[in-house]
């Protein structure tokens, strides 16, 4: 198959000078990207040379300007423009895009990948990047041939003269394609002559993450180049006051040891001699605003907050009196705690200033920001500064930081001050990774709800109580709307279901405890606290869970078609050995729709989740297989977070050092994920998260079937539950 690699703007533009004669569509990217931002301006076709090149060989060079993080989206975006290019696939190969202006995404205008948005965000950009290359390679041909273009069309990687059968390979005519324009438009393929797109493909960066030579920030071996590590205030925020290094600085390879701004540095040539000082280190701390932060008193504020009304943000109808002459009525609270992202890689990057530049290897899903704090950072100018996007080992969020990438910030400061010359890594243990905040944010949410005398509901009322994650960062203007953060309320102002009264109001908690986006943010809370509620109002009413949840969804056709795809996956209904229990969730997030199924078994304390089945329509489907193994990663992720997943502190401190407290599910510990993808004509959605925030309603739901026991505080293994 092919191979995919990260390229530099620099080389990029140095490989297209060394190969002249490759077609580059569009425009040279230089002073910042201006030119190609204008030839952008001027046509509908995004700046071609910035995304594909074809060379004298024939091969095709495809640029990401999205961040490959396991999701598989190096191929999805291949495929968009193979498709319409009629390209041969097996000559394909996709390097990592440089951080330029050209990069930035089509909806947040910055170059960045989160969001679920990938494939929703280029589906139509890279698929008219590929028809533009297209037809410029026709026209070439036709030049050539001296015949109208509708006379010649394209098929891998050749140009066929229709009158003749006489044929030009793509290598040939990169030359003379390359000094047409852009067309103004294209036009794309009808999805019944799709030869790729919907297919099964293998991922293109499979074999090389199979065989190692796929290349993380953590592979990046450089002349020279020195490591870093940095011990931190144990209560996020704190400062260093005096410090010892004798011990520290007499471990043999260790170069220097000094104070940054959130903590102590040590510089070493290796990682071991830079572990082995830093745990010697002797530090006075000016602990800061979280040295008393406490887990239980932070709860009882939640607790407190929750039962009176707070900042009002939608509403249906009066609500309060819809409960009040209500037939029957609920109340529950649903807590659920911080978590972590603990991506697979820890948190690195490799930082080389020299003289009038600085170039940067990370896995970073947010380029603009990083390079753009680099530069302010090192007093250079953005064309200075060289970020290298490396594959990243998981980032659920957690590499896309507003205000910068901490780590990165943290190595350009060690490289300052050792000053230019040799490229230091910052490395980032497990236990820093748990303990260096930016999680997703504790949230208490409280329910009321009254259903009529046929059991369907007539009010829902919610208070919700958490931390803003956009409030003072760059997205605040555009997300956070008079004192609501959007991503706080995500999946409750567009509930599907048929409420007739509705109050939402919210409690913005300003916790000094810095929180992130985490793998479907504040859906990952929402749904839990909907989709629990929802049951117990079915129960309430003694009806059955999917017939309940059918019935109020007679206005949202999408959600109950995955609702009865996956009932039927599961044989809703059955009767199932003693001990077993079936739950049920659908949620809909980042433009698509998942329910699941969860079978369990309870056996005094012992759970086992036998089965989870999971229906996804996600609108039109690139690969199958993708979308496939992102919903078989999101179970299983937030079966981790359902089942053990919490972060909590105790006199400032996080409790949870490393995975011995902080657990993930295991091999032996996994169920069997069945996935099916409904056929769907409407515009792609999400993958990479719609299938997490079911999880843990669907697991709760179904230990109420197996056990009789309501559960409503995460994670489950805070019952005494423990999984086997």
């Amino acid at each position: 198959m092919t191979t995919t690699s990260s390229v530099s703007r620099r080389g990029f533009l140095k490989m297209s000078g060394a190969l002249g004669g490759a077609l580059c569509l569009g425009f040279v990217l230089g002073e910042g990207g201006r030119r190609a931002e204008a030839a952008e301006a001027k046509s509908a076709i995004s700046s071609p040379n910035a995304f594909v090149r074809i060379e004298k060989d024939g091969g095709v060079t495809i640029v990401s300007n999205k961040s490959e993080m396991g999701q598989g989206i190096y191929t999805s975006l291949a495929m968009l423009i193979a498709e319409e290019l009629e390209c041969d696939w097996n000559r394909i190969q996709v390097v990592s895009a440089p951080a330029a202006p050209v990069y930035v995404h089509t909806a947040f205008h910055i170059q960045i990948t989160g969001g679920s948005t990938s494939t929703l965000s280029s589906y139509d950009q890279y698929r008219k990047i590929g028809a533009a290359a297209r037809d410029m390679l026709i026209a070439a041909a036709a030049q050539r041939w001296g015949v109208p273009a509708t006379q010649c069309r394209a098929e891998n990687s050749r140009v066929f003269n229709n009158a003749n059968g006489a044929s030009l390979g793509y290598g040939e005519l990169t030359e003379a394609a390359g000094k047409l324009p852009v067309p103004d438009t294209v036009e794309l393929k009808p999805r019944h002559r799709w030869k790729l797109l919907g297919t099964r493909v293998h991922r293109l960066d499979g074999d090389e993450k199979l065989d190692g030579r796929a290349q993380f920030a953590m592979d990046v071996r450089l002349p020279g180049m020195l490591t870093a590590l940095v011990k931190r205030c144990p209560s996020y925020g704190g400062k260093p006051g005096s410090f010892k290094a004798d011990a520290a600085l007499a471990v043999p390879g260790v170069r220097d040891v000094f104070a940054i701004s959130n903590g102590v540095a040590v510089l070493a040539d290796g990682f071991w001699p830079a572990k082995k000082a830093r745990d010697l280190l002797e530090v006075e701390w000016e602990r800061g605003a979280n040295a008393a932060l406490d887990s239980t008193r932070l709860g009882e504020h939640y607790r407190a907050l929750a039962a009176r009304p707070g900042q009002h943000y939608h509403g249906v109808g009066d609500a309060e009196a819809a409960l009040a002459g209500a037939a029957k009525r609920l109340e529950a609270r649903y807590e659920l705690p911080y978590l972590s992202h603990s991506p697979m890689e820890p948190l690195n990057c490799v930082v080389w200033l020299k003289p009038g530049s600085c170039e940067i290897w990370s896995g970073t899903q947010s380029q603009t920001i990083d390079a753009g704090m680099a530069a302010k950072m090192t007093g250079l100018k953005p064309e200075q500064v060289t970020l290298h996007t490396t594959f990243l080992g998981g980032g659920f969020g957690r590499r896309a930081v507003p205000v910068g990438s901490d780590w990165l910030k943290e190595a350009l400061e060690v490289a300052k001050h050792h000053g230019q010359g040799a490229p230091v890594r910052l490395m980032w243990t497990r236990d820093d990774d748990l303990a260096g905040a930016y999680y997703r944010p504790m949230w208490t949410d409280r329910l009321r709800g009254g259903i009529g005398a046929d059991g369907k509901p007539v009010a829902w009322l919610q208070t919700g109580v958490g931390q803003s994650i956009l409030a003072g960062t760059p997205f605040a203007p555009m997300m956070v709307k008079n004192g609501i953060d959007e991503v706080s309320v995500e999946g409750t102002e567009d509930m599907p279901y048929a409420l007739p009264a509705v109050s939402l109001d919210l409690h913005t908690v300003p916790t000094p405890l810095p929180v992130l986006w985490w793998r479907s943010v504040g859906h990952s809370h929402s749904a839990f606290s909907k989709e629990c509620f929802v049951d117990e109002l079915a129960e309430l009413a003694r009806q059955d869970p999917v017939a309940y949840r059918l019935a109020l969804l007679d206005k949202a056709p999408r959600q109950q078609g995955v609702l009865r795809e996956a009932a039927r996956m599961a044989g809703w209904g059955r009767k199932l050995p003693k001990g077993h229990g079936l739950g049920v969730a659908v949620h809909t997030s980042f433009g698509s729709h998942v329910a699941q199924v969860v079978e369990v078994s309870v056996k005094d304390q012992e759970l086992k989740v036998e089965h989870v089945w999971c229906a996804v329509d996600c609108g039109v489907v690139v690969n199958p297989d993708q979308v496939a193994a992102q919903m078989e990663g999101a179970v299983m992720f937030g079966l981790s977070a359902a089942m053990f997943g919490e972060i909590t502190f105790k006199d400032g401190e996080v409790e949870q050092k490393n995975f011995d407290r902080y657990q993930i599910v295991r091999m032996f510990q996994a169920p069997k994920v069945d996935v099916s993808i409904v056929a769907s004509e409407e515009a792609p959605g999400g993958t990479g998260e719609p299938a997490v925030p079911p999880v843990a309603p669907a697991l709760a739901n179904a230990i109420r079937s197996a056990s009789g026991q309501r559960l409503r505080e995460l994670p489950l293994s805070r019952h005494g539950y423990q999984m086997v």
